[in-house]
């Protein structure tokens, strides 16, 4: 592993820690409601502030994490296991199979990403289950593409021909040489993906089409305080600068993984 990986994965893994632990890292309840404080500003007891409704916004930007970023890297780690999984069918197997799922690949990523994610998720009447399985089904031809264009260069080299002929099963050739070979670029497009992730699913919640209220999620967050940007602009910057900063570690920890796994740079 290279230096220069190290930073940026302890960047992601303080991330996920806050995620993972910030029911216990908040130093408020993150659903309190008082009134009696509603729109004050960072001060020392409340160090971002609080939103229209008296509660604490740096315990419910902490707890916004657990429920954007987990929601997140699920939603990616499913999208790129079942797209990559009808890649490598695809791929292997070819013929009529090939061409039936890549047509219907074909058909979902004819339409805009975040459109026919708004339009799924209205259809299904919103919230975040919604919204994420919008994205799932706008999400998983990218991985399927990118799994057959590389099951199609291998599945002919020489070890797999090996394998053939030593007698060996479909399901074991795949899992022993094909998925071991192209884990490195799906898992590259993954990392690079985890941004983009992020954003639109904070984006349909913004749109009221993903997490409910009183749910801390930070795109929710952003929407609930839209209408106060000129008065009390602590609400909406707060979930925005979060959401900032982990596009950004994300996105600078995919490109520094491309380029450790990246062969043709060794």
């Amino acid at each position: 592993m290279k230096k220069g990986l190290v930073p940026y994965l302890a960047l992601a893994g303080a991330l996920l820690a806050v995620a993972v632990f910030a029911p216990f890292l908040t130093p408020m309840d993150p659903y309190e409601q008082n009134l009696a404080i509603a729109l004050a500003p960072p001060d020392a007891t409340h160090l971002l502030g609080t939103d229209r409704y008296g509660r604490d916004l740096l315990s419910r930007v902490i707890m916004g994490s657990q429920t954007t970023l987990c929601a997140s890297l699920l939603l990616l780690v499913f999208i790129s296991v079942f797209g990559s999984a009808i890649g490598v069918l695809a791929g292997y197997r070819g013929g009529r199979l090939d061409t039936v799922l890549m047509r219907i690949s074909d058909v979902f990523l004819a339409f805009p990403e975040m459109v026919f994610a708004i339009a799924v998720a209205g259809a299904l009447g919103g919230g975040l289950t919604s919204a994420a399985l919008a994205l799932a089904l706008i999400g998983w031809p990218k991985y399927a593409r990118v799994a057959r264009g590389l099951v199609l260069t291998i599945r002919t080299a020489p070890y797999i021909e090996a394998a053939h002929m030593a007698g060996l099963g479909t399901a074991r050739i795949l899992f022993d040489h094909v998925v071991p070979n192209i884990a490195g670029p799906v898992l590259v497009t993954a990392a690079l993906s985890v941004g983009t992730i992020i954003m639109e699913l904070a984006g349909l919640s913004f749109l009221g089409l993903g997490a409910m209220p009183p749910t801390a999620e930070w795109g929710a967050m952003m929407n609930n305080g839209r209408s106060m940007l000129q008065t009390a602009p602590w609400v909406i910057l707060a979930p925005g600068v979060a959401i900032f900063l982990a596009v950004a570690v994300f996105n600078l920890l995919g490109d520094k993984l491309r380029d450790v796994l990246d062969v043709r740079s060794k």
